[in-house]
Parts: structure tokens; C-alpha cells; sequence
């Protein structure tokens, strides 16, 4: 085997004088790819970050060596000056980050953002440089890539950025790529594209990448060799399949039983019980402005479906395809253009007044994303003290702090926690605060808008057996909203799949996981990663 592309030995990093990443050392070759996974605060990204030179936080140390060798020769990148660190990155190392929305220039054309590199590190004219750009956006399959050179990114969906910024990445044919969570935030078919484009690229180019995740299953469709993080300590490197035949960690197969995977049981079947909300014909549509004037968006098509007492509906389908809105529908944040809901045969949206603020409290809403969600300003018994106060259910400070004390109980959380801010809990800390928030208002019905998206898969796998454990406990009755199938699976007793706003199956979720009907159901399921990795020897083509 050549020398490795990037070597790293004896990695060290601290923040004053604590020290995060302890003694890390791995190697990564050409045309192989480096799966480097742990969950939120493991030290992934801070390891890649000084290991590449990218590394600029307050009171930083970086210690060892980090090694690149292409074939203009080796550079030292740990220590290495800003001029020399500018050299490499984008020309020799390219990056491809987690969330494109923030990586990308909002005010910068396609076109501008990658050519950019081209004229920077290979000395490209504007139109040599611009038919490279048109070639790069073709290879990562963008739609209409001619007409898409001149459009700014708020102009393209979440999978659309991520493939712009592959083609950033790649554009000066780098020997190695840093790929930092590049599907977390994106639907699981998206998700499949874009590792299935990230080893077409590999294949024809030889890029050695090193790919980042807190998912096992997502390291497993695209590494050779894994490296196991926990607390900046390396606890178990080998191959992919030895990883997953033989873990030899306590933590690896942590993770390896928190994925959530096709075929796992689903929740015991619920006895027959009343229907507690029936949506008939419900149809939304949004005013938007385009260049050529006024538009609509028919976000919801004519969706019916029913939720039984005590059960659980998933709602599944990759973004655009309307489940948002139907919460937002529900929980009176968009008005509804046709339609009718019916709550314990109230009507939903015709309620006014006093009856729309009892209707509010019957339906209560966890969001996707636990650190945007709560006030960073209110210490936790505030945010959770507020339905209380709204609705009148605990009246004095006693009664409030004492109701508080039995939600983060019922949450599995310390009633010291009510003292705490935001900034002080972890991302799944924050997210059992705000299901406590919406259980305060005992509701009838409780939504969960990709509650647990956001979460690392181990902190995602708890957060769910919360969730089954008070429904079992309190007869809950859920609306549970996501575009993974396996999740879905594993939490509901009826699943409906929305596609581009309207219904493609409705049936019990034993059924329609025994056999879907329709193709795109059939879709969703392929995309979800499998329970065993490529088995690829290291440096072979996937």
C-alpha cells in the first residue's frame, strides 16, 4: 500500500488547560474513506478540524503531527503558518459541512462560490473557470446545472446545497475530503444520493475522505476502516465489518444497537379505541412572490386520516412533501384553505375565543430542533412554568414549582434541572425539557415534529423510549411526524405517507411495513441504511 494521503499520529488537542482530544492517531489512503464516529461532544469534528489546521478557537493547544502527502510532496499541517494552510485548503483538502445553509455565500451566485477556488489555487480564467463550474454541477446531478450557475442559494432545497457544496469541494480535484455530518440534516433518501454521489466521485478521482457522523449504519454504507470516539479518546479502530461482526467496545455496540433499522418490532398492537381526531379534506395553499409576480403553493392536498385514543400515527415524507404543515394546520399556526379536524368532535379550526385557548391547550407541539426551541434567556422551570400560567393549571409560585419538579420527573429528568439554562443541558436534555413544556398543558394530543432529527442516534433511541414509556403510562396519543421510515416503524401503530402534499399510503403500520404498496413507499425504505455495512476491503471501490 502508498503512503497514506493524510496521516495523523499522537493527536492532542486542549482549551486552556483541559485537554479534549487524548493521544488520536489514524491513517487514510487513496481511494479509501475513514469512518470517524461517537456522539455530540465525542471530540469528531474538533480531532478533523486540527488535524487539517481548521482548528481556531480561544486558548487552543494542538500537539503531534498531521501528515499530508500528495504528489507534490508532504506537508506538516499541525503548526503549520496561515499562507501554507491557505495553500492546501481548497486545493489539496476539500470540506464539505453539516449544515450547507450556513457553509454556503448567501450573497454569492453558484457560479461565483465555485469558481472562487478554481481561480484561486489553479489559476483559471473567469470562462475556463466557468465551464469547469458547469462540469462540476453536472457531475453532482443539479437539475437544469446551466440555468442553476446563476441562482443564489436560497433558491435551492437542502440536498440541492449539499450537492453545490460537493462541487466546491471538488473542484480542484483535492487528494482528500473532510466530509463533517454531510446527510444529517437531510432526508434519508437525499441521504442515499449524496453517499452514492460522494463514492462516484471517489471512484473517479481516487480522493482518499474522511467522514464524519454520530450514525453507525450512515459509517457503514461508505467507510473501510472506522475509528470509535468517546470523550476525545480513540476506543476502537479496525475495518467496517470487523467493527460491526465483532465490536470490542462496550460503546460500539452502544451504537450499534441504537440504529434504528427496518424490521425491528414496532409498538404492541392497541386495543380498539375511539377515534380522538378525524381530518377530512384538508387543503392548505401558500401566496408566495416570484420574479414574474404572485404564485401558489399547494403545500396540503385534500388528506384525510383519523388518530385513534392512546395510539400513534406516524406521518412520513421527505421535505416539501407538507407534514409540517399539516401541524401547523392542526395547532392553528396556518390557516387552512378547505377542510375540517375534529377533536373529541370539537371542530379545530372553526374554535374562536375562550374555546381556541382550551383548543390550544388539548394540542400540544414538540419541534425538530431542541437548541432553537426553548428561550436561551429562561431557565428551564420558566419555559416549562408558561403553559402552566397561560392556561391556569397551577395557580402560586408553590403549586408551579412543585408541578415543574413532576414533569422533569415524568422526563426523566433531576428537579435541580429547573434551575438550569438552556446552555447548560445537553441536546437531548433540552428536547425531554420541551416534551415536559408541552405535557404541562395535558393535552389530548401531542405532535412531534422530527423531535427526535436532530438528535445523535444513542440520545435519539432514549428520547423514544421516553416517549413509549408515557404513552403507555399516561395513554398518550401521538402525531409522530418524520421522514425515516425505520423510526417510524419502531413508534407507530398507523403510518401515512405524504408525497408532494398529498396521501400515497394510509394503512397499519404492521401492513404497510409487511408490504407497501406504492413505489415511493418502497423508496423510502431502500434509502434507509441497512443493517449490515458494504463489506469492502480497505482501498477497494465501493
Amino acid at each position: 500500500m502508498t503512503d497514506p494521503v493524510l496521516s495523523v499520529r499522537d493527536l492532542r488537542v486542549g482549551i486552556g488547560r483541559r485537554e479534549i482530544v487524548h493521544g488520536v492517531s489514524f491513517d487514510v489512503h487513496r481511494g479509501q474513506t475513514l469512518g470517524i464516529v461517537g456522539e455530540s461532544g465525542s471530540g469528531k469534528s474538533m480531532t478533523v478540524l486540527a488535524a487539517t489546521g481548521l482548528l481556531d478557537a480561544p486558548g487552543a493547544t494542538v500537539a503531534g503531527t498531521s501528515t499530508l502527502t500528495t504528489e507534490s510532496g508532504s506537508v506538516q499541517l499541525v503548526g503549520a503558518s496561515n499562507r501554507r494552510l491557505r495553500s492546501v485548503h481548497g486545493g489539496q483538502i476539500g470540506f464539505v459541512f453539516q449544515d450547507p445553509g450556513t457553509s454556503l455565500n448567501p450573497l454569492l451566485t453558484l457560479e461565483r462560490q465555485i469558481t472562487e477556488s478554481l481561480e484561486a489555487h489553479r489559476k483559471m480564467g473567469r470562462q475556463q473557470a466557468r465551464g469547469r463550474a458547469l462540469e462540476l454541477l453536472t457531475a453532482v446531478g443539479l437539475p437544469d446545472p446551466e440555468t442553476k450557475l446563476g441562482a443564489y442559494p436560497h433558491q435551492l432545497s437542502g440536498g440541492q446545497k449539499q450537492r453545490v457544496m460537493i462541487a466546491i469541494a471538488m473542484a480542484c480535484d483535492p487528494a482528500l475530503l473532510i466530509a463533517d455530518e454531510p446527510t444529517t440534516a437531510l432526508d434519508v433518501t437525499t441521504q442515499a444520493q449524496i453517499i452514492e454521489l460522494v463514492a462516484q466521485l471517489q471512484r473517479d478521482f481516487g480522493t482518499a475522505v474522511v467522514w464524519i457522523s454520530h450514525d453507525l449504519g450512515v459509517i457503514g454504507q461508505v467507510a473501510d476502516d472506522v475509528t470509535v470516539l468517546r470523550s476525545g479518546e480513540a476506543v476502537e479502530q479496525a475495518s467496517v465489518s470487523d467493527v460491526f461482526d465483532h465490536p470490542g467496545h462496550d460503546y460500539t455496540r452502544e451504537l450499534l444497537a441504537a440504529r434504528p433499522l427496518i424490521g425491528r418490532d414496532g409498538p404492541p398492537a392497541a386495543p380498539d379505541a375511539s377515534v380522538l381526531l378525524d381530518v377530512a379534506g384538508l387543503d392548505v395553499r401558500f401566496e408566495i412572490s416570484t420574479p414574474v409576480g404572485k404564485s401558489s403553493v399547494h403545500a396540503v392536498k385534500d388528506l384525510s386520516f383519523q388518530i385513534r385514543r392512546g395510539t400513534t400515527l406516524g406521518l412520513v415524507g421527505e421535505s416539501g412533501s407538507g407534514k409540517s404543515t399539516v401541524a401547523a394546520a392542526l395547532t392553528g399556526l396556518v390557516q387552512p384553505d378547505a377542510g375540517t379536524a375534529t377533536l373529541d368532535d370539537v371542530d379545530v379550526f372553526g374554535v374562536r375565543g375562550s374555546a381556541q385557548k382550551a383548543m390550544r391547550r388539548r394540542i400540544g407541539l414538540v419541534f425538530q430542533d431542541p437548541f432553537s426551541s426553548v428561550n436561551p434567556r429562561a431557565r428551564v422551570a420558566a419555559t416549562i412554568s408558561e403553559p402552566l400560567i397561560v392556561h391556569g393549571l397551577a395557580k402560586g409560585r408553590h403549586a408551579r414549582a412543585q408541578r415543574v419538579a413532576e414533569l422533569l420527573d415524568l422526563v426523566g429528568l433531576p428537579s435541580e434541572y429547573a434551575s438550569r439554562f438552556p446552555h447548560e443541558l445537553s441536546g437531548g436534555e433540552r428536547q425531554r425539557v420541551s416534551i415536559a413544556r408541552a405535557l404541562a398543558g395535558e393535552p389530548d394530543l401531542l405532535i412531534l415534529d422530527e423531535a427526535t432529527a436532530a438528535l445523535d442516534v444513542s440520545v435519539q433511541a432514549r428520547v423514544l423510549e421516553l416517549l413509549a414509556k408515557l404513552q403507555r403510562e399516561l395513554g398518550l396519543t401521538y402525531l409522530f411526524i418524520a421522514h425515516d421510515l425505520a423510526i417510524v416503524q419502531q413508534v407507530s401503530h398507523d403510518v401515512l405517507v405524504m408525497r408532494d402534499g398529498a396521501a400515497v399510503e394510509y394503512r397499519p403500520a404492521a401492513e404497510l411495513f409487511a408490504s407497501p404498496h406504492d413505489e415511493y413507499t418502497r423508496a423510502l425504505l431502500a434509502a434507509v441504511p441497512p443493517e449490515r455495512p458494504r463489506a469492502v476491503a480497505p482501498g477497494a471501490p465501493k
